[in-house]
Parts: C-alpha cells; sequence; structure tokens
C-alpha cells in the first residue's frame, strides 16, 4: 500500500471515529432526554395535596380537628396530611346591654383536610374519634374543587363578626349611639340577617322611622 493510500485510510478512520463520537453523544443526549421525561410523567402521575370534606358528629368539629392534629404527630404523617381547617365565624350576641362574643360553624357537621390521599392517609383520616365519612363514595373519597375551599378559607378569614340580639317587633329600646343617642324608639321591624331594626322615634313630637343597627341600641 503505497503512502498515499496510507494516508487515505488514516482520514477514513479519522472520520469514522468521529462520526462515532457524534453519534454517542447524540445517544447520551436522547437517553437523557427520555429520563427526564419519563421523570416528567411519573411526577405528574405522583398523588398530589388535595383538598377533601370530612364529615363528623355534630358539635365535634373541633374535637375531630384536635384529635386529628394528634394522630398526625404519634403516626408520623406530616408528610401525607398538612392541615385540618373548621370554618368558623364570630357571633356577638347583646343581652342587656351586654356583649358576648361565640365561634359559630359556618358548615356543621363537616371539617376540611387537605392531604395527599392514599391507604396510609385515609385510615389516619377515617379511624379519627369523631370521622363519620369521607364526603363522596365509602371506597373513592371526592377531592374538593380548590376554587371552592379558597372561598370558604378567605371567607372565615375575611367574615365580619355578626351580631345577634333578642328583641321583636313591639319592643322598646334605647338608642345609646349615633345621632339619636338617649331617644327611645319602638320596634316596628327587625333584620336579624343584617343585625338592623327599624323603630319609630318622637322627634320634635313627630314619629320619625328610624333604621338602626344592634350594636346602636340597648333593649328596655
Amino acid at each position: 500500500m503505497t503512502n498515499e493510500n496510507n494516508e487515505i485510510v488514516e482520514h477514513l478512520a479519522d472520520m469514522e471515529l468521529g462520526q462515532e463520537g457524534v453519534v454517542s453523544k447524540k445517544e447520551e443526549v436522547l437517553k437523557e432526554k427520555e429520563t427526564e421525561f419519563k421523570e416528567a410523567v411519573n411526577n405528574s402521575k405522583a398523588p398530589k395535596k388535595r383538598w377533601y370534606i370530612v364529615h363528623t358528629y355534630s358539635g365535634h368539629e373541633n374535637k375531630v380537628k384536635v384529635n386529628l392534629e394528634k394522630r398526625i404527630e404519634y403516626m408520623n404523617m406530616g408528610d401525607k396530611i398538612f392541615r385540618i381547617e373548621v370554618p368558623q365565624k364570630t357571633v356577638t350576641k347583646m343581652k342587656d346591654g351586654k356583649k358576648t362574643d361565640r365561634e359559630e360553624k359556618i358548615f356543621p357537621g363537616y371539617v376540611l383536610v387537605e392531604m395527599i390521599m392514599d391507604d396510609d392517609s385515609w385510615y389516619v383520616v377515617r379511624h379519627t374519634a369523631g370521622v363519620t365519612k369521607f364526603v363522596g363514595s365509602s371506597k373513592k373519597p371526592i377531592p374538593a374543587k380548590d376554587s371552592e375551599i379558597k372561598k370558604i378559607i378567605h371567607k372565615t378569614q375575611n367574615q365580619v363578626a355578626k351580631v345577634e340580639l333578642d328583641v321583636k317587633a313591639g319592643d322598646k329600646v334605647r338608642i345609646i349611639s349615633g345621632p339619636f343617642s338617649e331617644f327611645i324608639g319602638d320596634i316596628t321591624e327587625v333584620y336579624p340577617d343584617k343585625s338592623k331594626l327599624r323603630a319609630m322615634v318622637s322627634i320634635f313630637g313627630r314619629e320619625t322611622p328610624v333604621e338602626l343597627e344592634y350594636k346602636q341600641i340597648q333593649k328596655i
């Protein structure tokens, strides 16, 4: 073989090695991309934390919350069960001129649980004292819509205290604040949902209808 032929063979060999290097690198990149894709698919199939609604015995909502929090800690389930919420609102009651506050359940008999649903987490929640069932079928609890949960939690956090007053049409009340302070009125209508009422007040000898908030009056 001539020197020229040797040079050609060596050149071809170098080209083949180069091509193999390119192909090898391409295969490596493809394998990396395939691995990334498989991981993405697996992650998309991995269970995600969702909100579930749990039905409880009436009046046991807060007990269920406390019991479940203890079970989560004792059974080391903090990586699967995250938050327990009992939506409540503050109700202010006026009686004999005295104001008392109390917490009132927005959804009596229900507790919200944020969790990753699997056999273990289901068992921990379902077998907590006071829990009767998950909302949904017995075999497949149905997660609540995130938009609904956000509305409920937002409503709870921004709840305006509701005022209750034991009054009815025909009762006499003393106005204790506002422009008609110290006037006496006779209630004609009561609006419990608005914590307001309408009363007839004698102003300059003339009966005048006045709308008042519960906090502005005191029952006589």
